[in-house]
């Protein structure tokens, strides 16, 4: 047997020994901190921002300089095609462009006009629009312009504003309720003033909105009522089928204490029309809510036609629900309401019927309104359903 020597035996020794102490305190729990000092803090691992796909932090770049190349040495067809085409496989690559790359959809618009040839910088532009988010997106953004410049009597393009919101992708919900706001509340409102042009622009976006369900059917039937030939298109729009309907008497009756004989079938009483009560709100000398205002609790689900017997002219307006911020604040925070005028009648004694475009959902109440002193309501009618 090999015999090692003594010094050699000694420096295993120590080595073992040196092991076994590292080995002891790296396996030792942290002591406890003293009373009243606080624990040593816990290392915090850096982890570098999640800055997404390649394709992603690079498109900005990419679309920069192809936006660009006019002003510098311009591309052949050829090669502008290839880099187009690269852009455009650049993009599909990236599932959330960042906001930098998304502002370039205007300058993209101008370089894809609908009627272009080329049809790669309009692909490049819907994909950009149908990726961007909400608060980012060119197509949403630009439907918003449009309706802006409508409001103030220009003339957006009615096509590029159609097809921007049928490519907003994530924000087609915030471009429909920007046209709820803008164009179809107003619309439905009595004695607001809505421009041709915001009209025109309406009805070109209407339907995509009405397809994705994006815009209330009542306030769109309530636009349509009150527009009626001014935007004849909104009344194509409805697509609520036929119902039973019979007359239905209001719940609640305000105005008049004889308010009742408007609705006791006879037609020798009658209830008269006072003039009081003047509210700015309403523009006339009746008040918000007329000389006589008809409640119904749970609301009427539709309304169909007016017929109405009285003596001297005025006009019926129905209270529609509306989407919170849309028309006027009703009383005691019970929501949002448009007044359409659904009936002009000329009071001469005879009944008159007046049949709206379309039927009227979600009605509340309806108000009466004189046009002048001394007009009596000899008896109303609304043909309904619950």
């Amino acid at each position: 047997m090999r015999r090692f020597p003594l010094h050699t035996l000694l420096l295993m020794l120590v080595a073992l020994l040196a092991f076994a102490r590292l080995y002891y305190v790296s396996h030792q729990a942290p002591p406890a901190p003293a009373p009243g000092q606080a624990p040593a803090a816990t290392p915090v691992k850096l982890t570098p921002p999640d800055l997404g796909p390649a394709a992603c932090r690079s498109l900005d770049a990419v679309l920069g300089d192809l936006l660009s190349s006019d002003g510098g040495t311009p591309m052949d067809a050829g090669d502008a095609g290839t880099a187009w085409s690269d852009a455009r496989r650049q993009l599909g690559d990236c599932p959330t462009p960042p906001a930098a790359a998304c502002a370039r959809g205007p300058a993209l618009a101008s370089r894809a006009p609908l009627t272009a040839k080329d049809g790669l910088p309009r692909e490049l532009l819907a994909t950009l629009c149908e990726r961007c988010a909400p608060a980012d997106n060119p197509c949403g953004q630009a439907v918003t312009r449009a309706l802006q410049e409508a409001a103030r009597r220009g003339n957006p393009a009615l096509q590029e504003a159609q097809w921007s919101l049928e490519h907003a992708g994530p924000a087609l919900g915030a471009a429909c309720q920007e046209l709820v706001r803008q164009a179809v509340g107003p619309a439905a409102m009595t004695g607001a003033a809505v421009e041709p042009q915001l009209l025109a622009l309406l009805e070109a976006l209407a339907p995509t909105c009405v397809k994705t369900g994006q815009l209330p059917a009542p306030l769109l039937n309530a636009a349509a009522v009150q527009q009626g030939s001014r935007a004849p298109q909104l009344a194509t729009l409805h697509t609520q089928g036929a119902v039973e309907t019979k007359a239905i008497e209001p719940d609640q009756q305000t105005g008049p204490g004889d308010a009742f004989r408007a609705f006791d079938r006879d037609e020798l009483s009658g209830v008269k029309l006072p003039l009081a009560n003047a509210g700015a709100e309403s523009g006339t000398g009746s008040g918000p809510d007329g000389a006589l205002r008809l409640g119904y609790a749970p609301a009427l689900k539709y309304a169909v036609s007016f017929q109405v017997l009285a003596t001297g002219p005025g006009s019926l307006r129905a209270h529609v629900r509306a989407p919170d911020g849309v028309g006027h604040a009703g009383p005691g925070g019970t929501g949002f309401f448009v007044d359409p005028t659904v009936c002009r009648f000329r009071g001469t004694g005879r009944w008159e019927v007046c049949k709206p475009v379309v039927p009227l959902l979600d009605v509340d109440a309806l108000s009466v309104l004189p046009e002048r002193p001394g007009v009596e309501l000899k008896e109303l009618e609304i043909i309904g359903a619950r």
